[in-house]
């Protein structure tokens, strides 16, 4: 049985240099006075059904932009960078030019349910399927909860097995309070956001403006965030693809018995969703990280996985970072590929039905109290404090940071795990208690002054960025391109759309 640091040593240097990372960005689009932005995708970026860099996530008013997979994270910081810059140039063109990106993972004024609006991608019948998936998220999660926003961290490493990856995958579950520990940043909202709804929040100064927890990290990721009662019930084994993907089969045929009380279409011949099992499609299941594998064209997520394996994986419970012009620092993505690394070679014995439900209470916890002193997580049924359990890990990353730098040849890695120790040694550096120093000190316990504050500063530094005619060529032509691709599947549609879904979501696609 070889050790960590044997593994560690066995890594070639070009192999380490091999990391590739993207990230998927959402945001939603919001007015002056900080209510959501009810107006179309804006004209100028494209098509969101095939734009590969800008698209929009559950809402029309949620955008989502995307980076390619790059080998340095220079490079992915400065791809985001950019799409960003095209992004705001594009707002500030739009009529009344006062729309800005919301920097913060929980949302901004939210009006009614239904009348938050639902993301459009034309008339094709893989158009049309978006909408209506997300038709089905609402009736059965409420539009609210699908307005809240994230990064997802995509990462892969050449050479890696599916077996492999699904133990990096047991071990990110294990250590993942850890994150949200380091980059959790939701801890306060908007009162529109739980009205009508039971929580255990605290109000805020006179509770008007804001509610929070005095030492939540991300209530993005606790109990009021993205969950799902229904979900809860499914045991999904991460131990290999086999397991895994067999769990995800019986989600995705299986008939739930609250869900075929929605049904498929309405009363008027309107479509609620997709299909009545407990799964729509792949994507709706919720996850800290999920495996992936690029789909061909029309083929399920399902299918490619089983057919060719693990590709890389995705990282889902990244806050945005408010404090950040893009919602994340190359030091936060440094600190992610130790992280990972550490996670891909350390032992990861198979978890268990026990295990997972103590994984569960360890996220709710960190997410909802992280920053409490002493307190306890649990480990393998004992209790052990967050603190030292973090530091513990931390400790174990210094040899694969001192590898990556080696492989680089830079000492960024080990900055980066060296401010991550800082956080864990100060809590008061992290974000989430940034936002709660900054929205009392400065913003008179108002949550929505304090995201409006940041989005406007946010808005301007990106502005006031270099911005070449070369560059709002590149940008101009990829939206131009993603109108046409659209218009050409729509052209190209031969079946009516009711027989395309029943070939879509049926049980053979799934492989």
């Amino acid at each position: 049985m070889t050790t960590l640091q044997e593994r560690i040593g066995a890594q070639p240097p070009e192999r380490l240099a091999g990391i590739r990372r993207g990230v998927e960005k959402e945001g939603l689009r919001v007015l002056p006075n900080g209510a959501l932005a009810l107006t179309p995708h804006p004209e100028p970026l494209g098509s969101a059904l095939t734009h590969p860099l800008i698209t929009t996530d559950f809402s029309e008013s949620q955008m989502e932009l995307i980076t390619g997979a790059h080998p340095s994270v220079q490079a992915t910081l400065d791809e985001l960078t950019e799409v960003h810059q095209f992004a705001y140039r594009a707002l500030a063109g739009q009529p009344g030019g006062g729309e800005m990106l919301w920097v913060s993972s929980m949302p901004c004024g939210l009006p009614t349910d239904e009348t938050i609006p639902i993301a459009r991608y034309g008339s094709s019948n893989i158009g049309r399927a978006k909408s209506v998936y997300r038709m089905g998220l609402g009736h059965r999660y409420g539009r609210r909860m699908q307005t809240i926003s994230g990064i997802h961290y995509n990462w892969s490493l050449p050479g890696v097995s599916s077996e492999q990856y699904f133990g990096l995958i047991r071990n990110f579950r294990r250590h993942a309070f850890v994150l949200l520990y380091l980059f959790g940043a939701s801890p306060a909202l908007c009162p529109c956001f739980v009205a009508g709804r039971a929580h255990s929040l605290q109000p805020l100064g006179d509770g008007r403006n804001a509610f929070y927890l005095p030492h939540a990290t991300s209530l993005r990721m606790g109990r009021l965030g993205y969950q799902s009662d229904a979900q809860a019930s499914l045991a999904v084994s991460y131990n290999g693809l086999q397991g895994y993907a067999d769990s995800l089969h019986a989600a995705l045929t299986q008939p739930y018995a609250a869900y075929e009380a929605v049904g498929v279409l309405n009363p008027g011949g309107e479509y609620n969703q997709l299909g009545t099992s407990l799964l729509q499609i792949e994507n709706e299941f919720y996850g800290t990280i999920r495996p992936k594998r690029t789909v061909r064209t029309g083929e399920r997520p399902l299918h490619a996985l089983r057919e060719r394996g693990v590709e890389y994986v995705e990282v889902r419970l990244m806050d945005l970072d408010p404090f950040e012009p893009v919602g994340i620092t190359g030091q936060t993505m440094r600190l992610l590929d130790v992280f990972l690394l550490h996670c891909l070679l350390s032992d990861s014995p198979p978890d268990t039905p026990a295990e997972i439900a103590e994984l569960q209470h360890n996220q709710h916890l960190t997410a909802e109290r992280g920053r409490e002193p002493g307190l306890q997580l649990m480990r393998g049924g004992r209790g052990m404090s967050l603190a030292d359990w973090g530091a513990e890990l931390l400790a174990d990353c210094a040899p694969l940071a001192a590898a990556l730098d080696a492989a680089q040849h830079t000492d960024d890695h080990a900055q980066a795990l060296r401010a991550a120790q800082a956080a864990f040694a100060a809590p008061g550096q992290t974000p989430s208690a940034r936002v709660l120093a900054e929205l009392t000190q400065q913003h008179g316990n108002d949550f929505t002054a304090f995201a409006l504050s940041r989005s406007a500063a946010t808005r301007d530094h990106l502005l006031g960025l270099p911005w070449s005619a070369a560059q709002q060529d590149h940008h101009a032509r990829l939206a131009e391109r993603s109108v046409a691709e659209q218009k050409a599947l729509e052209a190209a549609d031969t079946l009516a759309f009711e027989p395309w879904r029943q070939q879509y979501m049926a049980v053979e696609q799934l492989g």
